[in-house]
């Protein structure tokens, strides 16, 4: 019996994305015990770039709502992040980034940037990697 040779090369890549994203996940936690973070704080942190409400941040973090409600909480009380109201939703806030967090954050990205399982890729590529995940995944 012949394989089905796209199949295999689904499990495979598959495989594959699945070993990346563990390694991601690790290479995350481990940077985020050496700021005192859990790992989805960690995450939320890194997605803070800009101002954002609580569904988009929830939307970036690939979680629900009441999972980034629960992060959040937590960052607000160690003075990292705060809320804020949305200037045209009055049903939304808006998340900005105390200086302490911007701090924090700034100190997460380089450790996230260091010794990364990407960075085993050049720029010429990370940005192939990249161009090929968002048309599988269909994002921009």
């Amino acid at each position: 019996m012949e394989e089905n040779r796209p199949a295999v090369a689904e499990q495979e890549i598959c495989g594959l994305v699945n070993g990346l994203a563990t390694q991601l996940d690790a290479h995350i936690r481990d940077r985020a015990i050496d700021l005192g973070l859990t790992a989805p704080q960690a995450v939320a942190l890194r997605e803070l770039a800009a101002p954002m409400t609580m569904r988009e941040l929830a939307q970036r973090m690939s979680c629900e709502p009441s999972n980034a409600t629960f992060i959040v909480d937590r960052l607000e009380k160690q003075g990292l992040v705060e809320r804020g109201p949305h200037p045209t939703d009055r049903r939304a806030k808006v998340l900005t980034l105390t200086p302490a967090g911007t701090g924090t954050r700034e100190r997460l990205m380089a450790r996230l940037t260091t010794d990364s399982p990407v960075a085993r890729l050049n720029p010429e590529e990370q940005q192939v990697l990249k161009a090929l995940l968002q048309r599988a995944t269909g994002g921009t």
